[in-house]
């Protein structure tokens, strides 16, 4: 009988695609590197929306935030929604999760009660003594953060008692922490109590437990890192010089020609109350403009926490090797979306569906099965993970899942699966509400309600400084790029079952 593989999702939060080693001589990643010398490395990978939580649904639930209902950050995946790790779950699989989930929201209410919570994320005997399955993942092991964050509990937290870190308490902000905020890009947290430590340490033991009890896995190593706030441990802060790396930068005069809402974010104090409609505020619509000096040392800290990541996302592959289990066990490295450090004179992410924030870094390894050394353009779309991976295991994809099998791209025994990407960014009701298409070639984006909206050309335009919309030259495009979207959202529509009869 033919072992089943087993299958191991790393991901980061909040990566630009342009920050592996491998192709970027200013980063140091020789673990990711190693990835890319042994698999295949797709260079037209796509969120399915920049922000976590939609996105991180729909990894799991294989459909896009429009269709699981996750549909921006403060909202939940509600708990009828069945997901890849209860599929893999009832076909014999073990699953679990370490690190980062951030599929509830930071509020609980009675109508909508949130595992992800303040202040239950702070009860270490809630979460000491917490058993059950969360969206298809046996034993969780949590946490919330990024770098020093009030947000810090749950597992992470008892964690770091056990370990002998009773002063935890002093590396991160209040509620519970009393690290003063002012503190900037070095995080005075040792590195033997940062979570990267964490969750290393912890996804190898859940993987000598599933080797030891010799059974095919679904596990998801979940870091947090390099996701702003910018704070990184020794000796990481100084890795890099920050006037010694490359600046990105947006071209002058190229937002006059975007949406209103771009040109705001070069005022120092910009009025976006005409975009924020329920008082929760949006990601994006905000000052960019930063100092020439502390977009240095972001961006220096950023590439640290990048490189710091890497050495214990080595330390997972290690221990692959070490149980005797890489020949048998796919890896996937991808991150939630994409980042601006300087990109377009922005920073952060937001309703800005540039390829910065959208294209992502994605490497597959499966020894034997999927190419080594090689670079595809074949169009990935995170939504396709969980029907392939599931191809994979041999457990037939169900209806409900929209995203497409990318198991013969992986194995380069097909050129494409899909022709184009849809990436949805909803903050607000009505008035935030976009969707992008991109195909080989175009990417145009539409506004609700809007007569704006974005087309470039990527071939003849690749960074993304030149919006085609109102040219007069380039109409008839427009529209026939406005009926393939069409087309597109068309063919995502959910299809629970087969026709099964004429009537």
């Amino acid at each position: 009988m033919v072992k089943k593989p087993n299958i191991l999702l790393i991901t980061s939060d909040q990566q630009h695609w342009n920050t592996i080693g491998a192709f970027n001589p200013e980063l140091s990643t020789p673990n990711l590197d190693r990835l890319v010398k042994e698999g295949t490395t797709f260079t037209r990978a796509y969120c399915p929306n920049p922000t976590c939580t939609p996105t991180r649904s729909s990894i799991i639930t294989g459909m896009h935030p429009s269709q699981h209902g996750a549909w921006t950050l403060g909202t939940k995946l509600l708990e009828d929604r069945k997901t890849v790790g209860d599929e893999f779950l009832e076909n014999g699989y073990r699953t679990s999760l370490v690190g980062k989930a951030h599929f509830q929201p930071l509020v609980s209410t009675e109508e909508f009660p949130s595992l992800e919570a303040e202040p239950i994320l702070h009860d270490l005997d809630f979460w000491r003594n917490f058993s059950e399955s969360f969206y298809g993942f046996e034993n969780p092991e949590l946490a919330r953060n990024h770098t020093s964050e009030a947000h810090v509990g749950q597992h992470y937290a008892i964690w770091m008692e056990e370990k002998g870190c009773k002063n935890w308490r002093e590396y991160f902000e209040g509620p519970t922490g009393v690290m003063d905020p002012k503190v900037k890009y070095s995080w005075p947290i040792p590195e033997e109590y940062h979570y990267n430590t964490w969750i290393a340490e912890r996804t190898n033991h859940k993987l000598e437990e599933f080797v030891n009890n010799d059974e095919n896995f679904f596990l998801w190593a979940s870091f947090f890192d390099p996701h702003p706030p910018y704070l990184v441990p020794e000796p990481w802060d100084r890795m890099y010089d920050p006037d010694k790396v490359t600046l990105p930068k947006g071209v002058e005069g190229e937002h006059e020609q975007n949406p209103p809402h771009f040109g705001k974010t070069q005022e120092q104090e910009p009025d976006f109350t005409d975009y924020v409609e329920t008082g929760y505020g949006s990601h994006g619509y905000h000052s960019h403009v930063v100092s020439e000096e502390h977009h240095k040392k972001l961006t220096a800290t950023y590439y640290g926490m990048v490189s710091m990541m890497d050495k214990y996302i080595g330390k997972i592959l290690d221990k692959l090797d070490e149980l005797g289990i890489t020949e048998e066990t796919i890896v996937v490295f991808s991150t939630d979306h994409g980042h601006f450090f300087g990109q377009h004179g922005l920073q952060y992410k937001g309703g800005f569906h540039y390829e910065d924030l959208i294209k992502l870094p994605f490497i597959v390894r499966y020894p034997g099965k999927v190419p080594e050394g090689r670079v595809s353009s074949a169009m990935q779309s995170l939504v396709d993970l969980a029907p392939t991976f599931l191809s994979f295991a041999g457990i037939k994809v169900p209806y409900r899942m929209t995203g497409v099998d990318q198991s013969q791209v992986w194995q380069n025994e097909k050129d494409e699966a899909r022709d184009h990407i849809i990436c949805e960014f909803r903050h607000e009701p009505t008035v935030i509400h976009q969707k992008t298409y991109v195909d080989k070639r175009y990417k145009i984006t539409i506004y609700y309600n809007q007569t704006y909206g974005e087309l470039f050309d990527l071939e003849n335009d690749p960074g993304e400084y030149y919006n085609l919309w109102d040219k007069p030259e380039n109409q008839e495009l427009k529209q026939e790029l406005l009926l393939k979207y069409i087309w597109a959202e068309l063919g995502k529509e959910s299809m629970p079952m087969p026709r099964i009869s004429g009537a």
